[in-house]
């Protein structure tokens, strides 16, 4: 297997993992992978008033994942969730926070709520 396909499989898996993580906690999963022109989400979810958009990262470390979201990633998932939201009207009086889920071998996600303020 090659390594785009390999880091695909991977991915898919995190996100997969995440999402039950995060259903388990009590969220509804509003999208997942939900692309816009401007850029991509990977999980969006919901627990009573507030709305998470949440990139996932799998790395060796979650040290590794942490140091993957660049300032320019932050700011694509931010125009993307400009976009969802205009696209949902019934979300406006929301909370929103943009979350991290940390996906290390052997161990199960860590969530880490409000990973960055925009």
């Amino acid at each position: 297997m090659n390594d785009r396909k390999r880091r695909y499989r991977l991915g898919h898996y995190a996100e997969t993992m995440s999402v039950w993580h995060l259903r388990v906690r009590g969220y509804r999963i509003l999208a997942r992978r939900y692309k816009t022109p401007v850029g991509e989400i990977d999980i969006i979810a919901r627990r009573g008033g507030m709305v998470a958009f949440i990139e996932v990262k799998a790395r060796d470390t979650e040290t590794l994942a942490i140091e993957s979201i660049t300032p320019r990633q932050r700011k694509r998932i931010r125009r993307a969730a400009e976009a969802f939201l205009g696209a949902q009207p019934e979300l406006t009086n929301c909370d929103l926070r943009f979350d991290i889920m940390l996906v290390t071998p052997g161990a199960m996600p860590n969530h880490v709520p409000g990973a960055w303020r925009d």
